[in-house]
C-alpha cells in the first residue's frame, strides 16, 4: 500500500479535516478528468523511494531540535504529502500512542514551511539541469533528502510530460536521444506508450476505462489521453480509491463531508492548464515549458531556444517544440562516421558492414573513420611486404649494422647477403703493383695521356700531377685540366664595342647589322646603306640602319620594306566617296569620270555636274514641244490645254521646276463651264536623284495657295493626290508658312531610278462643305539612276 502511486495536482487543494487534530488542514485533492494530458497537463508521479521507518526516526529527532513550534500556512502544502500520510501511520506504529503520534505530526507540519523551500530547490534543479545527481548544498540532512525526493519527483513529471507531448505531436515515441536504457528514456517511453494506447482506444471506439494490469500511473495516462478533453465524471476510479485510502486514515471521524463541494477548480475551473483554489481566489499556473499569459488564465509555449534554457551542445542547434525543445546537429559527421540518435558521431566499421574494397588476397582492418587492407600472403625471410602485398628484398647490408666481420665487404643478394674479403685500397693517384702487394704512383703525364689538355705542359708528382697552362687558360682544380678563360664573360662590356665572342685561348669582336668593325678591331662604326641605293624610290640613312620612304601616291611594301607600291585610292575604304561616279586608278594618283552622256566633270575633278541641254541648245525638241531638263538628260514634252482653258502667258521657271499653266476661259452663256470648280490645270516637271541613303521623307514639291476673297466666311483648303501614286511612294501634307497655306508633296519610300511617274494633285477650296474652287497640278517626276 505504501508503494501505491498517487497523482497529485500541484499547488491545489481542498479543505479536509484530519482525524485527531483539532483543526482543518488543506490536503491534496485527486486529479480529475478535466486535468487530462490531452489538454497539456503534466501528470506528477510521486513514489516513496525512502525507507520510511529510518527516515521518520531521523526526521522526528531533528524536528524537535530545529522546528519546535508549528508555523504553517495552510495554502502552501505542496511537497510530498504522501510522506505525511505515511508518517502519520508509522508514528502510531512506532510510538504506540495516538498522543505521541499527534505530537510528531505537529512537528512534521511545522517543518513543512521550511521543507517547502527545500522541495522548491529540488524542483528547480530538475527543471533547469535535468539531473538529480548534482551535490545538494543544504546543511540540513533532512532538507537534502527532501531536495532529492522532490527533484526525482519533478524529473519523473517532466519525463512523463515529454512522453505525452511526443504522443500528441508525432504519434510515435521515437526520440533524438540514442540511449534507450536510461531512466529518462524509460519514463518518456512508458508515458508515451500509455498515451498512444489511450488514443488508439478512443480511435477504435473502445472504452476509456483502464486496467490495472498496465499499472496505476499508465492507466491514468491511458484514460486521460483517451477521453481527450471530453466532459466526464468528476472522479476517476483511482480518485475514489484515493478517497477510500483517506477514509481509512480517518476511521474515527464521525461525520464525512464532500471535500470538493465548494472547489472552484473542480473540472479544471477557468484555467487552461493548472488551477488552485486558495479560498479567496482562483490562481492559474502553467506546466513546465509554458508561461502564463497576461490574462492570467491561458498559457503559451516557452521558446527555450531564445531564452537559453536548453542543454544543446557546441555544434548543435536548438529547435523549439511545443512544451519542450530538441537539439539538432549543425554539420555532418564526415566520411567514415554516422550520426547516432543522441547526435554523436560513431565510427562506421566498414569491415563488419562489408562496404570495404579490399581485394580477396587482403584482410580488412577497421580504423577510426576508415579501414586498412592487410595482405594475407606472408613473405619469406629476407623480404618485406609493401602496401600492394608484393614481397621486396631487404638490403641487409644497409639495414643491419656491420653484418660482415672486419676486413670483408657486404654484398646484398636476393633474400640474403654475402661477405667478400677486402682488397688493398691504394687511393687516388696510386695503383697496385703487378704482384698486388703494394701501391705505386700513377704517372698521369705518361703518353699518350694528356690530362691537362692538348698543348699544355703536364708535370707528374707522387700521387698526383700539375698543369702549366698556356696563355688564355687556367687550371681547374676540380677537373684537374686546363680550361679556357672566357674573357667576354670575365670582362663584360670592356673588351668590344658591340659583341664579344670567346675563342679557345682568346676572343674577337664583331658588330651588329648596320655597323662595321673599326681599324682597332674593337670599336664599331655606322655603315651608310643608302650609298648602294637599296630603296626603289627614296632612302634615308639612320644610325646603324636606313629607312626607305615613297613619294605621294605610293606606299612602302609590307613584304620587303624597300619597294614602293602604287596606292589604289579607288580601292580604299573611302574610295567610293572620292569620285561622284567612277574612280580610275593611275600610278601614283587617280582620276574621276562621269557617265558618258548628260554629265560633265566638275572643276574639282571629282564631282559630276548635270548638263542643261535645254539651256545649251543641244536638245532636239520640235517647235511644238517644250524642253525640260532632267538629271543626266532632257525630255521633250507637249502640253495642250483642254477645252474651255487657255495657256497662261506667265509661265514661271523656278529652280528645277518648269511649269505650264492652263486657265479656265468660258464662252459666253456656257453655264456648265462656269459651274465647273476647276479653275487651273498645270503641268510641271521635277527631276530627282536616286537617294543613296533614304532615312526619312524627302520634301520635293511645294503648292502655295492664294486664298480667294469670300466675305461670308473663310475657305478650307484640302490637298489630295488623286492619280499616279504607285506603291504609295508619295504623300501630301498641309503646312502654314509665312501666313500662307502650303501643300507639300513628300517622297516617303525609296525609289531606284530610272523611274517616271505622273502625279495628279488637287487643291480644293471648300466653303460650307462645298468645293468652290479647285486647281489641278500634273507633276511629271523623273528619278535618275544616279545619286548625284
Amino acid at each position: 500500500m505504501w508503494r501505491q502511486l498517487w497523482l497529485l495536482r500541484r499547488s491545489s487543494g481542498s479543505t479536509v479535516r484530519v482525524p485527531g487534530w483539532g483543526r482543518q488542514e488543506t490536503m491534496p485533492r485527486p486529479l480529475s478528468l478535466r486535468d487530462s494530458p490531452s489538454r497539456g497537463l503534466r501528470v506528477q508521479a510521486q513514489t516513496d523511494r525512502l525507507k520510511f521507518p529510518e527516515w521518520l526516526a531521523v526526521f522526528h529527532a531533528e524536528s524537535h531540535r530545529k522546528w519546535p513550534f508549528w508555523r504553517r500556512d495552510p495554502t502552501t502544502i505542496s511537497w510530498n504529502r504522501k510522506c505525511l500520510r505515511v508518517a502519520a501511520r508509522l508514528s502510531i506504529i512506532l510510538f504506540s500512542s495516538p498522543i505521541r503520534a499527534k505530537i510528531l505530526m505537529l512537528h512534521l507540519l511545522a517543518a513543512d514551511t521550511v521543507m517547502e523551500a527545500c522541495c522548491a530547490d529540488g524542483h528547480q534543479m530538475a527543471t533547469q539541469h535535468r539531473d538529480c545527481s548534482l551535490p545538494y548544498t543544504s546543511e540540513s540532512k533532512e532538507c537534502r533528502m527532501v531536495q532529492e525526493q522532490c527533484c526525482h519527483s519533478q524529473l519523473e513529471e517532466l519525463h512523463c510530460a515529454t512522453g505525452i507531448n511526443l504522443a500528441n505531436e508525432q504519434d510515435s515515441c521515437a526520440t533524438s536521444h540514442g540511449d534507450n536504457t536510461s531512466l529518462e528514456a524509460t519514463f518518456v517511453k512508458r508515458c508515451c506508450h500509455c498515451c498512444l494506447l489511450g488514443r488508439a482506444a478512443q480511435a477504435q471506439g473502445q472504452s476509456c476505462e483502464y486496467t490495472l494490469m498496465v499499472g496505476y500511473q499508465c492507466g491514468l495516462v491511458f484514460r486521460a489521453c483517451c477521453v481527450k478533453g471530453q466532459e466526464t465524471a468528476d472522479f476517476a476510479p483511482g480518485d475514489i480509491g484515493d478517497l477510500q485510502e483517506a477514509a481509512k486514515i480517518s476511521e474515527i471521524e464521525e461525520e464525512q463531508e464532500d471535500p470538493y463541494l465548494n472547489d472552484r477548480c473542480r473540472g479544471g475551473g477557468p484555467c487552461k492548464q493548472q488551477c488552485r483554489d486558495t479560498g479567496e481566489e482562483v490562481v492559474c499556473s502553467c506546466f513546465v515549458g509554458y508561461q502564463l499569459l497576461p490574462d492570467s488564465v491561458s498559457c503559451e509555449d516557452i521558446n527555450e531556444c531564445i531564452t537559453g534554457n536548453h542543454n544543446c551542445r557546441l555544434g548543435e542547434s536548438c529547435v523549439n517544440t511545443v512544451g519542450s525543445f530538441r537539439c539538432q546537429r549543425d554539420s555532418s559527421c564526415g566520411t567514415g562516421y554516422e550520426l547516432t540518435e543522441d547526435n554523436d558521431c560513431k565510427d562506421i566499421d566498414e569491415c563488419e558492414s562489408g562496404i570495404h574494397n579490399c581485394l580477396p588476397d587482403f584482410i580488412c582492418q577497421n580504423t577510426l573513420g576508415s579501414f586498412r587492407c592487410r595482405p594475407k600472403l606472408q613473405c619469406k625471410s629476407g623480404f618485406i611486404q609493401d602496401a600492394l602485398g608484393n614481397c621486396i628484398d631487404i638490403n641487409e647490408c644497409l639495414s643491419i649494422s656491420a653484418p660482415c666481420p672486419v676486413g670483408q665487404t657486404c654484398i646484398n643478394t636476393e633474400g640474403s647477403y654475402t661477405c667478400q674479403k677486402n682488397v688493398p685500397n691504394c687511393g687516388r693517384g696510386y695503383h697496385l703493383n703487378e704482384e698486388g702487394t703494394r701501391c705505386v704512383d700513377v704517372d698521369e703525364c705518361a703518353a699518350p695521356s694528356e690530362p691537362c689538355g692538348p698543348g699544355h705542359l703536364c708535370v707528374n708528382s707522387p700521387g698526383s700531377f700539375r698543369c702549366e697552362c698556356k696563355a688564355g687558360y687556367y687550371f681547374d682544380g676540380i677537373s684537374r685540366t686546363c680550361v679556357d678563360i672566357n674573357e667576354c664573360r670575365r670582362y663584360p662590356g670592356r673588351l668590344c664595342g658591340h659583341k664579344c665572342e670567346n675563342t679557345p685561348g682568346s676572343y674577337f669582336c664583331s658588330c651588329t647589322v648596320g655597323f662595321r668593325l673599326s681599324a682597332d678591331g674593337r670599336s664599331c662604326e655606322d655603315v651608310n646603306e643608302c650609298s648602294s641605293s637599296p630603296c626603289s624610290q627614296e632612302c634615308a640613312n639612320v644610325y646603324g640602319s636606313y629607312q626607305c620612304y615613297c613619294r605621294r601616291g605610293y606606299q612602302l611594301s609590307d613584304v620587303d620594306g624597300v619597294t614602293c607600291e602604287d596606292i589604289d585610292e579607288c580601292a580604299l575604304p573611302t574610295g567610293g566617296h572620292i569620285c561622284s561616279y567612277r574612280c580610275i586608278n593611275i600610278p601614283g594618283s587617280f582620276q574621276c569620270s562621269c557617265p558618258s552622256s548628260g554629265y560633265r566633270l566638275a572643276p574639282n575633278g571629282r564631282n559630276c555636274q548635270d548638263i542643261d541641254e535645254c539651256v545649251t541648245g543641244i536638245h532636239n525638241c520640235s517647235i511644238n514641244e517644250t524642253c525640260f531638263n532632267i538629271q543626266g538628260g532632257f525630255r521633250c514634252l507637249a502640253f495642250e490645254c483642254p477645252k474651255n482653258y487657255r495657256r497662261s502667258a506667265d509661265t514661271l521657271r523656278q529652280e528645277k521646276t518648269d511649269t505650264v499653266r492652263c486657265i479656265k476661259s468660258c464662252r459666253p452663256n456656257d453655264v456648265t463651264c462656269v459651274l465647273d470648280p476647276v479653275h487651273t490645270i498645270s503641268h510641271t516637271v521635277v527631276s530627282l536623284p536616286t537617294f543613296r541613303e533614304f532615312t526619312r521623307p524627302e520634301e520635293i514639291i511645294f503648292l502655295r495657295a492664294v486664298m480667294p476673297v469670300y466675305p461670308a466666311n473663310h475657305a478650307d483648303i484640302i490637298f489630295d493626290i488623286t492619280e499616279g501614286n504607285l506603291r504609295d511612294s508619295f504623300d501630301i501634307i498641309k503646312r502654314y508658312m509665312d501666313g500662307m497655306t502650303v501643300g507639300i508633296v513628300r517622297q516617303v519610300r525609296p525609289i531606284v531610278g530610272p523611274f517616271h511617274a505622273v502625279l495628279k494633285l488637287e487643291m480644293n477650296y471648300v466653303v460650307g462643305g462645298v468645293v468652290s474652287h479647285r486647281n489641278v497640278v500634273n507633276v511629271h517626276i523623273f528619278v535618275s539612276e544616279y545619286w548625284f
